[in-house]
């Protein structure tokens, strides 16, 4: 059976920059096994499946998967598939105004908002859960071995290594200088030592040490585990990157912006835009948000 599908690169208003991201359409029939097939197929960081939606009240359901498993919850593939919806469903309304969309996912429904000014077409989600403390990681000697990199780049100012979940566990490795980053590279002898008692697979490398003015946070991430050597751009670790936020920076009541800066390594430039909402000390509410872009639709048989 033909089936129809979308690319888009997500996180970025150029083509090919930020994170390149397949939407599959008309997935009646596919089960779990074919959809982990095609994704594996796609071979991007992320493959959507979009289907009707259990509650007939929300936009749809969508299941995500890496290459190799499935996840509950991601942040470019929200992004990326509200973008979609905005353009095929309501292109004229999204130019005239912001346009609410909740869509289903395995954590559970995403509130998202969808909107095209000045021919850019940008989304945003409110996260379903708040970040929380999700493990713990090795020593950073260790880390740095699984890093290539050394233990004196890990770390900075009051920022410690960290494990955080908004719906999967994500390791978060604070780096001393945009240089160190740069050199890493994820060494499978040691990573399993460095980061068994993080309940998810991936690591999300960051320092302040930006390359673009308008940013505050360099990033790089790897998921090897995931069958992800490295992601472009990650809406789910800058999700959960909101509890390192809180720990280390201890912001003020308000709202707070940061962006973050990502896969400019890989050649893929993107930019996160992760906000906080703090009161009484405490974290009310995290959102991200990014742009994204059509590439290519076609059809697949599966």
């Amino acid at each position: 059976m033909r089936r129809r599908f979308h690319t888009l690169d997500v996180f970025t208003q150029e083509r090919f920059g930020g994170n390149p991201l397949a939407v599959v359409r008309d997935c009646q029939g596919l089960d779990t096994a074919l959809m982990q097939r095609i994704a594996r197929e796609f071979n991007l960081s992320e493959t959507v499946f979009m289907l009707e939606a259990r509650d007939p009240v929300n936009t749809a359901r969508i299941r995500i998967f890496t290459p190799a498993s499935e996840l509950p919850f991601a942040g470019h593939p929200t992004i990326g598939t509200a973008v979609l919806i905005g353009l095929l469903q309501a292109p004229k309304l999204i130019m005239a105004q912001d346009v609410g969309l909740v869509i289903e996912e395995e954590i559970g429904p995403v509130s998202c908002t969808v909107r095209q000014r000045g021919g850019h077409t940008r989304a945003e989600f409110a996260l379903p859960r708040l970040p929380e403390r999700a493990g713990t990681v090795g020593e950073s000697a260790l880390i740095a071995q699984a890093l290539s990199l050394e233990e004196s780049d890990i770390g900075f100012d009051r920022h410690e290594p960290s494990v955080w979940s908004a719906g999967f566990a994500i390791s978060f490795v604070p780096v001393a200088s945009r240089a160190a980053i740069a050199r890493a590279r994820a060494d499978l002898a040691y990573w399993d030592a460095a980061f068994a008692g993080a309940t998810g697979s991936a690591v999300f490398l960051y320092t302040n040490d930006v390359v673009d003015e308008g940013s505050h946070v360099h990033a790089r991430m790897f998921a090897p585990k995931l069958g992800i050597v490295e992601d472009p751009a990650t809406g789910a670790a800058a999700a959960a990157f909101a509890g390192a936020c809180m720990t280390y920076e201890q912001p003020e009541d308000g709202e707070h912006f940061v962006v973050i800066e990502q896969g400019y390594e890989m050649g893929r430039p993107s930019q996160i835009v992760l906000k906080l909402n703090v009161g009484d000390g405490a974290l009310l509410g995290v959102s991200i948000g990014g742009a994204a872009v059509l590439v290519s639709e076609g059809t697949i048989e599966a």
